[in-house]
């Protein structure tokens, strides 16, 4: 009998338990691991954050959906991981064992590395749901308050820069709704050599996509940023050149401020480097292989932003790479068959294809990004914008909402669609 045990259950560990379970024989067992008894949808965050959804709206409580699907829920913190005895230990005093790990933690929000920024500071954060709320509040208080200047964006070491773009735009659609667009000013302060980078050298036309969409939107930036501090009325930047010279200091007023800080890996994953350094990079991001196998212990497997990926291209301010939703469902994929295949004796084989389909919401309009696969050189690439966009990515929350309610990551009109587009979860001769 088999027991396979993932911590996290946001949008890639709840979805690879799902997967497993069924994929599992009739003796084997999956256990979650998860501090958040709710599933929250990450991505709507944006929209919690401008009062345009509630928690409510995104989030239901895991225990009975995976309870109806004989999934064994722990709710906790996995303090600590003894690979060398195959637990995972819980609040400090419970004992896990397990036959196969799955590390879909997801990341330490490094606020810390910039003096005055987030919650705890001076700016507010969309990086998770309870965040997204304490920003809505503020936000309301804000334009009660006629608005004012905002700063928005993403600072060095930052790997994920879509969601600044959207509550940019996302923000903009909702002051001219209020009727104060005028009275607030908007810049953009991104780690990125250029507007529509995200991270990834660009997608398609992405660098002029999104600057035409900022210039209509008279929302001002600044790229190649350092963000030095943040304070309750201004933010300082340090603006380099190309050789990562400061040419520049801007001190950028402000009187509501998001911007997406880097990340690292959470402390109990990081702390794997004490028994073998091996298991994670200098940032406690967990070492893979091409099967999303930890190169120290086969049975050790990892998916989502907790993994190591390097940057794709040297720029001027570092930034990190992306894990985009579909690149995390392709993991999920790989590591379900990769885990079968161990179970029954047999080597690993399954590659995850790391394509990614994203959907960014503007508020009022919105934009796809395809890249095949995310990390260059491309087979596909190409980004478009419109209305159908804004909608789309409405559906999808509806959509991927209802999947994880029910337990059905991949209904077959789904799988059936992208394959038709020609996006897959495994690479070819890999997939079963």
């Amino acid at each position: 009998m088999a027991h396979v045990v993932v911590i996290g259950a946001s949008t890639g560990g709840l979805p690879f338990a799902y997967d497993m379970k069924k994929s599992l024989g009739k003796g084997d067992k999956v256990t979650v691991i998860s501090n958040n008894p709710n599933f929250n949808f990450i991505p709507s965050n944006p929209w919690v954050a401008v009062g345009w959804r509630t928690e409510g709206d995104i989030s239901f409580e895991l225990e009975p959906r995976l309870k109806r699907k004989e999934i064994n829920l722990i709710v906790g913190e996995a303090t600590e991981i003894k690979p060398d005895d195959n637990q995972v230990i819980v609040d400090n005093d419970k004992v896990v064992d397990y036959d196969y790990l799955v590390l879909a933690t997801g990341p330490k929000l490094a606020f810390d590395e910039v003096e005055g920024l987030g919650p705890d500071g001076h700016s507010v954060s969309i990086c998770t749901t309870a965040h997204a709320k304490v920003a809505s509040d503020e936000w309301e208080t804000f334009c009660a308050n006629g608005g004012g200047p905002i700063v928005v964006g993403a600072v060095q070491g930052a790997s994920c820069f879509g969601p600044a773009y959207e509550f940019a735009t996302i923000m903009d659609t909702d002051l001219k709704k209020r009727g104060i667009r005028d009275k607030c000013p908007i810049t953009f302060v991104t780690a990125e050599p250029y507007i529509g980078h995200l991270g990834l050298g660009g997608v398609g036309d992405s660098k002029g996509l999104l600057e035409s969409e900022f210039r209509h939107r008279h929302i001002k930036w600044i790229t190649n940023a350092k963000v030095a501090s943040v304070a309750a009325d201004k933010v300082t930047v340090e603006q380099v050149n190309d050789e990562g010279e400061t040419i520049k200091t801007h001190e950028v007023e402000t009187k509501h401020t998001m911007m997406l800080p880097a990340f690292k890996g959470v402390d109990t994953v990081a702390k794997l480097a004490e028994v073998d350094p091996g298991y994670v990079n200098p940032r406690g991001f967990v070492m893979v292989n091409d099967y999303q196998q930890s190169p120290v212990k086969e049975n050790i497997f990892s998916l989502g932003v907790n993994i190591a990926i390097p940057p794709v291209e040297a720029t001027p301010v570092m930034c990190g790479t992306p894990k985009t939703g579909y690149m995390i469902e392709s993991m999920v994929t790989a590591i379900v068959h990769n885990i079968e295949e161990m179970i029954a004796g047999e080597a690993p084989t399954h590659h995850p294809t790391w394509n990614a389909v994203c959907i960014a919401d503007m508020g009022d309009t919105g934009a796809a990004f395809v890249a095949m696969p995310q990390i260059p050189p491309r087979n596909v690439t190409w980004a478009k914008k419109g209305k159908m966009m804004h909608l789309a990515k409405i559906a999808f929350e509806k959509f991927f909402i209802r999947n994880m309610k029910t337990g059905n990551s991949e209904p077959a009109y789904q799988k059936y669609i992208f394959k038709m587009l020609g996006i897959e979860r495994l690479k070819e001769g890999k997939k079963s």
